[in-house]
């Protein structure tokens, strides 16, 4: 069978999985929780399909699986696996009626974002499909830049997660920390540098597809345009929770860059902007 339409299939099962789980336990962040699983899979489904024969597609689906593990330890020591909601969609709740939330849920957090995990993985459909295309150079480079990434936000989340874990301990002092989020290592020169770092790695993934097909006229591009939508959008939501609750955090935008990484703005600057 075509791997594309198994993992269409799969798409489909992990659609119903999360909308009926999240109907039955009221809690709406199972795709937080197959976000690092199932693409994973996608890769495995292309690189089986090629019999494990294809260095092209197995180097991807080993990345791909690094990429993976990582992203699920992340997840893991932060607790997203112990059925704490992600508290936007509280946030979110709120602000709608209940049937209005459930179509967002059904059409946004449920299918939409599954579409985006398929379409990120689609390089390697092309990789299938010129899988004749003899492996190279060029997919070791692509490799190494897409591990590079990978490297970038886990030391991005490392400096989020002890920074969080020093919080909390002053916290417990009796102190009042300060600063109250964090704003050293990649985090002065990115407000997201863990978001810049994801996307990096899925627009990178798609120049397997560009090496075997030899050309950059690729329509799997589509899938890391859609997730670099989607991260844009959710990081506009997320600045406007942070900054209701730190109002410190206007200052923060006005001197860091909130992706790509850039040299932070100097106060006189600000002041001249102004």
């Amino acid at each position: 069978m075509n791997p594309l339409i198994i993992a269409v299939y799969t798409f489909a099962g992990v659609c119903l999985f999360v909308w009926i789980a999240s109907l039955i336990t009221h809690d709406h962040s199972w795709v937080d929780r197959i976000w690092s699983v199932v693409p994973v899979a996608y890769l495995w489904i292309f690189a089986g399909a090629a019999g494990l024969a294809n260095a092209r597609l197995d180097l991807m689906a080993i990345i791909v699986t690094l990429w993976g593990a990582r992203l699920t330890f992340n997840f893991a020591r932060k607790g997203g696996y112990s059925g704490v909601e992600d508290y936007r969609w509280e946030i979110l709740r709120g602000r709608m009626k209940r049937w209005q939330f459930e179509i967002f849920n059904f059409f946004f957090i449920v299918i939409w974002q599954n579409v985006i995990l398929l379409m990120i993985a689609l390089p390697a459909y092309t990789a299938f499909q010129n899988r004749s295309t003899p492996f190279g150079i060029w997919d070791l480079v692509v490799a190494v830049i897409f591990v590079g990434f990978t490297g970038y936000e886990t030391i991005a989340d490392q400096e989020q997660w002890n920074f969080q874990n020093w919080k909390k301990s002053e916290k417990a002092a009796g102190r009042n920390p300060h600063p109250r989020f964090v704003q050293t290592g990649l985090w002065r020169f990115s407000r997201h540098p863990n978001f810049f770092a994801e996307q990096a790695q899925w627009w990178t993934l798609c120049f397997f597809g560009v090496v075997a097909a030899g050309s950059l006229l690729q329509w799997t591009f589509v899938g890391a345009f859609l997730l670099t939508t989607l991260l844009i959008g959710s990081t506009i939501f997320t600045e406007s929770i942070t900054k209701s609750r730190y109002p410190e955090y206007s200052d923060y935008q006005a001197r860091v860059s909130p992706i790509i990484p850039f040299p932070p703005r100097h106060a006189e600057e600000n002041a001249t902007a102004s």
